[in-house]
């Protein structure tokens, strides 16, 4: 029925960015670009290449839950990719399959059956009962909702389609042939893509200056991983969103509302890579204190961490690599030796680790340790690969194709990881890049592959000796004390929130927007909610450029 809008679909995704059914070119939704303002960012700053990102599977779910209400069947769709870490990315640059494409369709016969099947819920969507196929309350019903879909208004030549559609498929009643065209609109291009192409821009010829309605979903999918609210429908359509000014006040909104905690959690998730410690397993004779439960535990106690700093205390967030606050159940605080009044498997209690202990920050917590370790022994490999791309955001090279990779483990008395990495490390082709991440990844050694600490390996004592960047460090306290004040921590999180942000790779280009970014983080003190707010408000992310311009 709706092979149309699925064809469509498939060609956006192959990069026909200017693709619509009638799309925003001719909707009457852009008014037009509106001037710079001082608070946007430098003059000269230009946005990077537009991209037609798709709803990801929470954002999908949750604008059919803002449209249809709470409640709806599980739909199963496309499972989402995050290369380079993120979501938002694998949204721009995964190609949707013929299978993926039958259950977006699947999907939306199945929520909208869920809602108009039931006479209660139809009546409170739509908000007055069809008398007749086409009559004004499914026209009305429809420009409304389809306005709220494809998150602009709609052009006269849309609606009418839409409303014959209603029409058409009006059999046995007025109720199918409604339920018939909001099942299309759920498979229409413009409701699974963030169809986001912006205006030219006076002020800059070949730049693009995204619209009101533009970036009011731009805001909603960044900080709820939803459509737009009805508030901010309102400030596009009264252009305050045309201006820094009018973002600034629509995102602290947005962030003072519990969704927000939600969606700057998820980013965390993906940025910190947690997803690696689900379902990770130790033998319980290797590591008697590594529960089933403990991977749980470990996520739990990193995303209490992230909300604290980021929304309870408001603080550098750069602490996250450095604090010695962190919040234990009871397994936990077993594993690291601590008390913890009032704790207990299913409570965590905040805790400050003992001053002169080896834990601070994220970095010597269970989470990190366990899913940057082989299954039986530490990998400090994987551990300096994390801190250069994950917490430094530098590059490091792919092995080359012919090199056994495999570290073997320890085999004779007194023999360590490290003496193996020192043989490792012999072959001319894996000097280069394993001098560069070995050294950080050593300063772990203190903790063992299920993030407990050891004095001993092998019956030798425990080797913890490290640098970074000829900086020499005693063990991973010194390296957490170094990354408090490190610069480049807070650039990395600023790079890579822009990444997630913009649903690609940074380009040279935009170098000086993340410098300038950057500056702004730094002035904040290096506070998180700031930097989301300084992003909103900047050319860089207001606008963008053609592909053919790049």
């Amino acid at each position: 029925m709706f092979l149309k809008h699925r064809l469509a679909a498939l060609m956006c995704v192959a990069g026909v960015i200017g693709c619509h059914e009638g799309g925003p070119q001719d909707s009457g939704a852009h008014d037009g670009a509106t001037a710079v303002d001082e608070t946007a960012g430098p003059a000269t700053s230009f946005g990077g290449a537009l991209v037609l990102p798709r709803l990801t599977s929470v954002q999908y779910r949750n604008s059919l839950a803002a449209l249809l209400g709470p409640g709806l069947p599980p739909t199963p769709i496309e499972p989402d990719t995050n290369p380079y870490l993120f979501y938002s990315i694998g949204a721009t640059s995964t190609t949707l399959s013929e299978l993926g494409t039958g259950q977006y369709e699947e999907a939306a016969e199945l929520v909208t059956h869920a809602v108009f099947d039931d006479a209660t819920r139809r009546s409170t969507l739509v908000g007055c009962e069809p008398a007749s196929p086409g009559d004004g309350c499914v026209s009305q019903f429809l420009a409304s909702f389809a306005r709220r879909a494809f998150r602009r208004p709609l052009a006269a030549h849309e609606h009418a389609r839409w409303l014959q559609i209603a029409v058409d498929l009006a059999q046995p009643d007025a109720w199918e042939g409604l339920r018939m065209a909001v099942s299309g609109i759920l498979q229409s291009p413009h409701f699974l893509y963030r169809v986001e192409l912006g205006v030219p821009d006076p002020e800059a010829p070949g730049r693009f200056r995204f619209t009101g309605y533009e970036m009011a979903s731009r805001l909603a999918f960044l900080l709820w991983d939803s459509m737009p609210d009805d508030s901010l429908f309102a400030a596009a359509e009264r252009g305050d969103l045309d201006t820094a000014a009018g973002i600034r006040a629509e995102v602290e909104r947005l962030l003072a509302d519990e969704r927000a905690r939600s969606t700057i959690q998820g980013f965390f998730a993906q940025y910190l890579d947690l997803g690696r410690i689900d379902g990770v397993t130790r033998d319980p004779i290797a590591f008697p204190l590594f529960s089933l439960t403990m991977p749980d535990s470990m996520r739990t106690e990193v995303e209490l961490l992230v909300d604290d700093v980021v929304f309870r205390e408001q603080g550098d967030a750069r602490s996250i690599f450095s604090t010695r606050r962190t919040f234990v159940n009871t397994e936990l605080a077993t594993l690291y030796g601590v008390d913890a009044p009032g704790s207990s498997p299913i409570t965590y209690v905040p805790v400050m680790l003992p001053d002169d202990g080896p834990r601070a920050g994220l970095l010597t917590l269970g989470a990190f340790l366990t899913m940057n370790a082989k299954q039986t022994q530490t990998s400090p490999t994987a551990r300096g690969k994390y801190i250069r791309e994950r917490v430094l955001c530098q590059t490091v090279p792919a092995p080359p194709p012919d090199v056994n990779t495999e570290l073997e483990p320890p085999t004779g008395a007194g023999e360590t990881v490290r003496e193996k990495l020192e043989q490792h490390r012999s072959n001319p082709a894996c000097t280069g890049c394993h001098q560069f991440i070995d050294p950080p990844g050593l300063l772990f050694e203190s903790f063992d592959a299920a993030g407990a600490y050891r004095e001993l390996e092998n019956g030798v004592p425990v080797d913890s000796s490290g640098d970074l960047d000829g900086v020499p460090l005693a063990n991973a306290r010194g390296l957490a004390d170094l990354l408090q004040d490190d610069p480049a921590v807070g650039r990395c999180m600023v790079t890579q929130l822009f990444r997630h942000a913009q649903g690609r790779l940074d380009n040279p280009d935009e170098a000086p927007t993340i410098d300038d970014l950057d500056a702004r983080f730094a002035a904040s003190d290096y506070r998180f909610l700031d930097l989301l707010v300084e992003l909103a408000i900047h050319d860089g992310f207001r606008t963008a450029v053609a592909q053919e311009a790049l």
